[in-house]
C-alpha cells in the first residue's frame, strides 16, 4: 500500500525569472508541505527575493509554473494575496501609529467584517504577547517587538502560509528565539512558513532546507540530510575539529597542505576536511607545527560546513 501523498502548500516547477538579460532566477523547483517551516539561504542577489516575490503572486515568472495553496502564481495572484502573510526584515508598518492602530488598519485592509474584527485583535495580541506595548507608536517599538507587531499585522485575517524575509535581521538573540517559538507555534496551528534566513542556527530549526545561489537551487533536503550528503563529505575523506593555541597560523598552513581539501575556522577551532588515507598524527603535527597540547577529534560537519563546501564547488564550476 502506497504512502499517502503530503498536503503541498506550495510547488514550483522549473520556475525561472528574467530581468532583461539578467536570469534573476533558473528552474527552481520544490515543495513545501502543509504546517511545516521551509528555510531558503543563499548569499545576498541570489534570488531569494525574486522568489517570494513570485510565489506571493507580486511578479509573474517569465517561464516554469509555481502554486501556493492551488493557486497559479501566473493567473492566480490575487487569490494568493487574500490567503498569504508577508512579513520583511524591515519594519514596514507605519511608524506614527500605536501598535494598536497598526493592527485595526490591517484588519481594516483585509477587509475582516466588524464583527470578527475584536476577536482576530485580541487573538494576534495573545499570541504575540504585545498587549503591554499597544499605545506604543511603532517608532518608539525595539526591534524585537517591531516584528512582533509585523507578525501580528500579518497574521491578523489568518493566512494559511506565511513568508517571512529575514524576519530576525538586526534584533538582538534573545528577541530572535523569542520570535521563533512564536513561529512554532503557528506550525503546529497548521500555519506553513516559508523563511529567509542567513543564521545557520535558524536552519537548523526549519523542517526543510534549501540553498539559492546564482539564481539555481544547489541543494534541498532536510538539515540531517544535507549533512549526510556525500557531496559533503565524501567516502574517501574525514572531517576533524582541530584546537590549539595558534588558529591563523593553523588554518595558513592548511591552505598549503594537499592532504587537505577544506580548513574553516569555527570561533575557537578548526574544521578541516582531510584525504582518508592521510595519517592524522602526521597531519595535526604538520598542521599545528607540532603543538604538544594541540587536539583534534573526528566531527559531524555543521549546516554552515555543508553551504560553504557547496558554495565553493558551485563557484568552480561556475568558473570552469
Amino acid at each position: 500500500m502506497s504512502e499517502p501523498q503530503q498536503d503541498l502548500v506550495i510547488q514550483t516547477d522549473k520556475l525561472t525569472r528574467h530581468f532583461g538579460n539578467v536570469r534573476a532566477l533558473s528552474d527552481v523547483s520544490l515543495e513545501v508541505p502543509r504546517a511545516s517551516i521551509f528555510g531558503l539561504l543563499g548569499p545576498n542577489g541570489a534570488g531569494k527575493s525574486t522568489l517570494i516575490r513570485m510565489l506571493c503572486g507580486v511578479l509573474r515568472p517569465t517561464s516554469g509554473r509555481g502554486s501556493v495553496l492551488g493557486f497559479d502564481v501566473s493567473t492566480d495572484a490575487e487569490a494568493i494575496k487574500r490567503r498569504i502573510g508577508y512579513m520583511s526584515q524591515r519594519f514596514s508598518l507605519y511608524a506614527d501609529l500605536s501598535a494598536i492602530e497598526n493592527i485595526r488598519f490591517y484588519a481594516m485592509i483585509y477587509g475582516i467584517p466588524k464583527t470578527r474584527r475584536r476577536e482576530r485583535e485580541e487573538a494576534v495580541i495573545e499570541l504575540t504577547r504585545i498587549g503591554p506595548y499597544l499605545d506604543r507608536l511603532g517608532a518608539h517599538l525595539s526591534g524585537g517587538w517591531k516584528q512582533r507587531l509585523a507578525l501580528a499585522c500579518a497574521l491578523i485575517h489568518e493566512p494559511d502560509v506565511i513568508f517571512l524575509d529575514e524576519p530576525t535581521a538586526g534584533i538582538d538573540p534573545v528577541a530572535r528565539r523569542d520570535l521563533w517559538d512564536l513561529l512554532f507555534a503557528l506550525s503546529h496551528q497548521g500555519v506553513t512558513m516559508f523563511v529567509t534566513t542567513h543564521y545557520m542556527d535558524e536552519a537548523e530549526r526549519c523542517s526543510n532546507v534549501g540553498y539559492l545561489q546564482g539564481g539555481e537551487l544547489i541543494v534541498l533536503g532536510t538539515p540531517r540530510e544535507l549533512k549526510a550528503s556525500k557531496r559533503v563529505t565524501p567516502d574517501d575523506a574525514r572531517r576533524f575539529e582541530v584546537s590549539c593555541r595558534e588558529l591563523p597560523a593553523a588554518l595558513a598552513r592548511a591552505k598549503s597542505m594537499s592532504a587537505i581539501r577544506d580548513a574553516t575556522l569555527f570561533g575557537p577551532v578548526l574544521h578541516v576536511l582531510v584525504d582518508a588515507s592521510a595519517d592524522p598524527g602526521d597531519l595535526v603535527r604538520e598542521l599545528t607545527g607540532g603543538e604538544r597540547e594541540a587536539e583534534f577529534r573526528p566531527v559531524a560537519p555543521t549546516l554552515e560546513d555543508v553551504f560553504v563546501i557547496l558554495s565553493r564547488a558551485e563557484e568552480a564550476r561556475a568558473a570552469s
